[in-house]
């Protein structure tokens, strides 16, 4: 697998079950051994472990809560792991709690909270260390419909904001349409990254978005290589 990602990209892994769309996000965030090649990190060489890896933030597809804790706790978590006590982080939770709208939910716990409530506490978990790439493996899969496209119109919101880059893992091609700058189909057995596709349509995206002729386009274009990636052909 060879991939190049520029800084505040939004770029989605799409392909089927078992191409190492998950895989690759752990090995990016050293929770995973490569069997060979390396990672670059902009400035370092031949850098495996990632240079800084409280640069990176991770949100898994579940929401992986500590359900004695609440929201505060467990927003608070990463820092607490670093020496931060709960006063000094008292700041930087409420402001990663206000940019996924639960600020005021910050004494709730997770069996209070709906599924998207709780996957924005994850994502809140995740900016809290202020991060320049935000890995995000499935993140909105479980969700129903409404709640998986207000989450999509957040993230962006966010994304644009604060420019990070983003490296999302989905199997939807029309979420990754809507989202990404770049789509990147992988198959399987090898896993490998077999087409490339630049959704060349401006941000910000809306609901406007989703039913004009540019993004069916760019769905079809999609599912053309995600196909083809299924049948282990490569798509031109």
């Amino acid at each position: 697998m060879s991939l190049d990602i520029g800084e505040r990209e939004f770029v989605s892994l799409l392909g089927p079950s078992g191409c190492g769309k998950s895989t690759a996000l752990r090995i990016i965030a050293g929770l995973g051994d490569t069997t060979s090649g390396t990672i670059t990190w902009p400035g370092v060489r031949d850098d495996t472990t990632a240079k800084s890896r409280h640069e990176i933030g991770f949100v898994f597809q579940e929401p992986t809560l500590m359900p004695w804790a609440t929201v505060f706790n467990n927003v608070w978590l990463p820092l607490r792991l670093r020496g931060v006590s709960r006063s000094a982080a008292r700041g930087d939770v409420m402001e990663a709690l206000g940019m996924v709208g639960l600020e005021k939910f910050a004494d709730s716990y997770p069996r209070e909270l709906s599924g998207g409530m709780k996957m924005r506490v994850s994502i809140a978990r995740a900016l809290i260390t202020r991060p320049k790439l935000l890995l995000m493996d499935e993140p909105f899969a479980a969700l129903d419909e409404i709640t998986r496209f207000k989450l999509n119109n957040d993230l962006l919101h966010l994304w644009e904001k604060f420019g990070w880059t983003v490296i999302f893992v989905t199997h939807s091609v029309f979420e990754s349409v809507y989202l990404s700058s770049r789509i990147v189909v992988m198959a399987s057995r090898p896993g490998r990254v077999i087409d490339e596709l630049a959704i060349d349509a401006p941000y910000p995206r809306e609901e406007e978005f989703r039913t004009s002729s540019i993004y069916n386009e760019y769905c079809r274009k999609t599912s053309d290589a995600l196909h083809a990636a299924m049948e282990g052909s490569e798509h031109r």
